[in-house]
């Protein structure tokens, strides 16, 4: 390898670095302006979470609350945040995933590993809801798919 081939790399490697600082920097950026909202399935409450999970805002909604026993509106509370966080990390995820890729200019660039489970907590991922938000659509057809027979079957 020649001296200008090796530097001509080098420099390619740290304009990359400096695009990709530069692309977190907007990103985090953007992320510091996001929260999510969501209302609880029974639509007594609305719960807003900011960036990191935390709860920004709780509003109880056409006076439902009222009439709610406590353990029923501290579960409605509690089901909508959880929703929010979930919801809140996968678009923290979908947002810094491209920093974990591999780099197409500089394959040496091998991306930022993320354990993702580490920063959100299991529960977030795996059973939380807004787990895969953005490819539920798909599991629904495949669970559809799989489904139809049986009810068939079943009804049949």
């Amino acid at each position: 390898m020649s001296g200008s081939s090796y530097e001509q790399r080098l420099a390619e490697a740290m304009a990359e670095l400096d695009a990709t600082r530069a692309a977190v920097a907007r990103a985090e950026a953007e992320l510091a302006e996001s929260a999510v909202t969501v209302r609880s399935k029974d639509r007594s409450v609305e719960v807003t979470v900011g960036p990191q999970g935390e709860l920004t805002g709780l509003r109880f909604l056409e006076d439902r609350y009222r009439t709610m026993a406590a353990g029923q509106l501290a579960a409605s509370v509690l089901e909508a945040a959880a929703e929010a966080r979930g919801l809140m990390a996968r678009q923290v995820m979908d947002l810094f995933e491209p920093f974990t890729l591999p780099s197409e200019r500089v394959p040496e660039l091998t991306g930022v590993d993320v354990d993702w489970a580490r920063v959100f907590g299991p529960a977030v991922l795996e059973d939380g809801p807004g787990r895969d938000a953005g490819r539920r659509r798909h599991d629904d057809i495949a669970d559809e798919i799989t489904e139809d027979p049986e009810e068939e079957h079943r009804h049949g």
